[in-house]
């Protein structure tokens, strides 16, 4: 595609659709603007590619975040269960001495 454009061709298809018709149309065009252009379009590329993997590592910090609430309350409930079960032994054990 752009000579000028600094991502990988990988990354560009994953680019929205909008960003990659743009590209044609600077590479297409001719002139001295065409440097300007594709340096900006390189920046904007790469802001959007930075802003998903930013959005992936906040997604997958949520599921980590979500996944160690759940194991917490199963260790809340149970020490809870625990402490009542113990509660009621020590009560057993008052009225019977």
């Amino acid at each position: 595609m752009s000579t000028f454009k600094r991502i990988h061709d990988s990354e560009t298809t994953s680019l929205p659709a909008e960003m990659q018709e743009l590209l044609r149309v600077i590479d297409a065009s001719s002139g001295p603007e065409k440097v300007g252009l594709a340096a900006a379009y390189d920046r904007v590329a790469e802001s959007i590619l930075r802003r998903r993997r930013i959005l992936n590592l906040v997604q997958e910090s949520l599921s980590q975040l979500r996944l160690d609430v759940k194991y917490l309350m199963f260790d809340l409930e149970t020490t809870r269960r625990e402490r009542d079960q113990l509660q009621s032994q020590l009560e057993e054990n008052d009225r019977g001495f």
